[in-house]
Parts: C-alpha cells; structure tokens; sequence
C-alpha cells in the first residue's frame, strides 16, 4: 500500500509557562539561561513524543526556543531595534470591531516588532547551534523512523517584518540577509533536517507588510525575495528543502488576499523541493485548480494544508483524504506529503487553538492520509 507522509508548518502551542520566558527575553529582561534551556528542552522532548503519537512523519521542534517565527532573527543578528507600530491588514484595517473581537480571542502581539536601522550581520550563532542541540537530544531519545526538520526564516520575511529604515535599497538589505542567513541555513542542513524556509512574503505580505506597493511593485520585489533566498541556499540541495507560503494565520475575512494564480510562477522559481502551502483555508481551498493548471517541475513535492490552523474544528479523516486525493490527481501520491495550512503556534502567547485540540487535528490528518493511501 502506498504511504502517505504527514508533517506540519512547524510551530506548535507553547505552554504558558514558556511563553512568558520567551516573551521575558524579547524584551530584554534577565533570565536564568540555564533554566530557559532546561524549560525548552524539555518541552521540545515532550513536542516531538507527542508529534510521533499523532503519526506525524516529518516532525520539528515546534518552534518552541523562539518567541516567533519571524522576530527571533534580532536575538542572532545585528542592525535591528526599536518597535514599530503593526500596520493593520488590509482586510482587517475598516473593521474595528473584529479586530477587538480577534484580540479578545487570540491574545495581544507583545513581542517587539523591532526595524532594520543599521548593518546587518551575523553576530551570535549559539542560539542555531542550541536549536540543533536540543532537536537532536529529543530526535535521539524519541528513535524510530521519523524525520526532522527546523525552520528559518527567509531573506524576504525579514524584510516584511522588519522594515528597512537603513538601506539605500530592498536589494541592499536582502544582500546583507543572504549574507548573514547563510551560516544559519547551512548549519541546519549539515546536522541532517530538512531546512524550512518560511516565506509569507511571497504572498501574506501583498495585504500585510507590503501593503503600501502595487501588485506591480509587491510582485517584483516577491521575485527579488526568491533570488536572495535561492543565493543564500545554493549550496544545499533542493530536495533538502521545504518553501512554505501562506496569506497569514489569522481568522479575518482574507478578502484582499493576492491570489495564488499571481504569485505561482514565482514560487516555482525557488529552489526548495517542497512547497507547502494553504489548502483548507476556505479563501484558497479552490486554487487547488491553480496547481493542476501549472506546469510544475517534475523534482517538486506538494505539500497542501489539509488541516485548518485558525480553527479548533476538528477536520474529519474522510475530507481530508478527499482533499490528498486531487492533489495525489496531479503530481502522483509519492509526490504529495499532508501538511497543515500554517503553523499552530506562529508566535508566543498569541493564537487561538487549544493545546488538545492541535494534537488531535494532527491525529485526524493520519487518518486521512491512511484512508488516501488505501484507496490511492
């Protein structure tokens, strides 16, 4: 019988007790760093068990030694600092009320959202090398047959969350990126993990942090975006890599989300093998025709979001073998891989899905690939 793997975005719920350690150390204030490195161990140990429980294949470490996914990179690089304000989304921004109402739900960002105001360079690489040192602890002691991954974030997410009040040009500051990112990539590679490059700004950006360009302007600085991030990864091989694009993990009306139709062709130029992206979302649920219609490279892995990560609905196993197989219609099923739509834990204290309930969803999406392969 075929097998269908399964894996996710990469962040998974932290505890309350971690979060604020994280958040603690965002904003600068002291902590014990040897009882921050037992307390992330440990729940990376306990994340990764849990992980092989739900039949995840592919696992990670769930993020969990960073306060987000696209922040941490000021705690290892320099040229960053102050806060800047969140520009509201576009489709959020005429909505008040649901804003008040997603804050109520989801928590408050209190993480620093800090800018580009200097050189950026790589200045401390301990925290990639405590990353690896506490996934292989929890990878070795788990054993077994699952695989591992970490996460990254791409030249061009930095640039959507940091904005540049340095740099003569986008180009000059992704030239800098690729340049202090590298050792981080290639670090991740070296130790045996797939390295995942997240790159929202290949589309969440167009109504996020880009919003202020045309789609002109936001798609040629996506297309520059995919050249710092394929010259910061040339020396790892593609099959090595996951790209993962997503319109944002929120619960808002994604009405100004750019369609993937737009941005596909230049997603397809980035170099990783593996491309996850949003499936289940149900603003992009139908662009499932937009892969079918696309001449995909024959090296390339789909990897569609089956589960929804901004909802603690439980998908039931039947939809999402129904949702593997018109993706396993297209590329073939050894060329499909059941993902999530994005992260469940993107950044600390912030989100709305309970603890359990993320573990069952990824339960569910094992399920669903096992009806998929049965059939398949």
């Amino acid at each position: 019988m075929t097998f269908i793997e399964t894996t996710h975005v990469g962040s998974l719920p932290r505890s309350a007790a971690l979060a604020a350690a994280l958040l603690k150390r965002d904003h600068g204030e002291a902590v014990d760093e040897a009882a921050f490195d037992a307390l992330v161990t440990g729940e990376i140990e306990a994340a990764v068990r849990q992980q092989a429980e739900a039949g995840v294949s592919i696992v990670s470490d769930g993020e969990l030694g960073k306060v987000g996914y696209s922040t941490y990179i000021t705690q290892r690089l320099s040229g960053f600092g102050g806060h800047v304000d969140r520009m509201p989304s576009k489709d959020l921004a005429d909505l008040p009320d649901l804003r008040q109402k997603l804050a109520a739900i989801m928590g408050t960002q209190t993480f620093t959202r800090a800018a580009c105001i200097g050189p950026v360079a790589l200045v401390d690489f301990k925290p990639v090398e405590d990353d690896i040192r506490r996934f292989k602890t929890a990878m070795n002691r788990q054993g077994g047959d699952v695989r591992g991954f970490l996460n990254t974030a791409s030249p061009g997410l930095i640039t959507a969350f940091q904005p540049n009040k340095f740099y003569p040009t986008h180009e000059a500051y992704l030239a800098d990126l690729v340049t202090a990112m590298r050792p981080e990539y290639e670090a991740i590679a070296a130790a045996g993990f797939d390295l995942q490059l997240d790159a929202p700004d290949l589309a969440m950006a167009a109504h996020t942090g880009f919003q202020n360009l045309s789609e002109a302007e936001f798609l040629a600085r996506a297309e520059q975006n995919v050249e710092a991030l394929n010259a910061a990864t040339a020396n790892i091989p593609p099959e090595r890599m996951r790209l993962h694009i997503c319109w944002g993990n929120y619960e808002g009306p994604h009405d100004f989300d750019i369609p993937l139709e737009k941005v596909i062709s230049i997603v397809l130029k980035a170099r990783p093998a593996q491309l996850l992206f949003e499936a289940a979302n149900p603003r992009h649920e139908h662009e499932w025709i937009v892969w079918r219609d696309a001449r995909l490279p024959a090296d390339k892995v789909l990897v569609p979001g089956l589960i929804d990560t901004c909802s603690n609905y439980i998908e039931h196993p039947e939809l999402i073998a129904q949702r593997i197989e018109r993706f396993a219609g297209i590329v073939g099923p050894e060329r499909v891989i059941a993902g999530t739509d994005c992260g469940f834990g993107t950044f600390a204290g912030y989100g709305k899905i309970d603890t359990a309930v993320a573990w069952k969803k990824l339960r569910a999406l094992r399920e669903g690939a096992d009806i998929a392969a049965a059939r398949l």
